[in-house]
């Protein structure tokens, strides 16, 4: 993991902070929005502790201006966005491939992402592990991967499911909110 030097900046968009880090490689993480640019950079550095503050690249700030765009709500595409992803386990990899090809507005299920990649239907599970700990949320687009039924799933970015709810509404998909749970009658 550590061959080349982590820089980091954290930015502001419409929709909070945002953080992201970088190595000469490519994209090494990306944290969704907080309320402040301290919880971002806390959360950011918990997972990539020797990271430093960092002057960002071309590529680096293109990416920033992307990701400003979209808070606003506006289309953008993330897919040509170079990441690193060193150490990342192999079908890991290819589940990020396939989900980065899940474009805007667009959502698919962890079912049909297992199915895409050739895997039987217990693979699905493997694809929601693989969306829970995905390194650079937005950019691997998983919250557009949603569970059976079109059910929102799981998200373990800050805000949890209803983040992930506020992302797709950004992008004109309706998600369906939980049906009330049945009150029982009194007699």
């Amino acid at each position: 993991m550590g061959r080349a030097a982590q820089h980091y900046l954290i930015f502001e968009t419409a929709g909070g902070h945002c953080g992201i880090a970088w190595n000469s490689v490519g994209i090494t993480r990306f944290q969704l929005p907080a309320q402040s640019a301290e919880s971002t950079e806390r959360n950011l550095l918990r997972r990539l502790p020797g990271a430093e503050p960092g002057q960002p690249t071309a590529e680096v700030l293109d990416t920033i201006a992307g990701v400003k765009r979209y808070f606003e709500g506006e289309p953008t595409d993330f897919s040509a966005v170079k990441l690193d992803l060193d150490g990342q386990d192999a079908f890991y990899r290819e589940i990020y491939a396939a989900a980065r090809r899940v474009g805007w507005g667009r959502t698919t299920t962890y079912g049909s992402l297992a199915k895409e990649l050739g895997a039987g239907p217990e693979a699905a599970r493997d694809v929601g592990q693989a969306m829970a700990s995905n390194p650079v949320a937005l950019i691997i687009p998983c919250h557009r991967v949603l569970a059976a039924g079109g059910k929102i799933g799981g998200f373990s970015a800050p805000g949890g499911s209803a983040a992930k709810a506020h992302m797709l509404e950004l992008e004109g998909v309706q998600v369906a909110p939980p049906k009330p749970v049945q009150q029982s009658l009194e007699f």
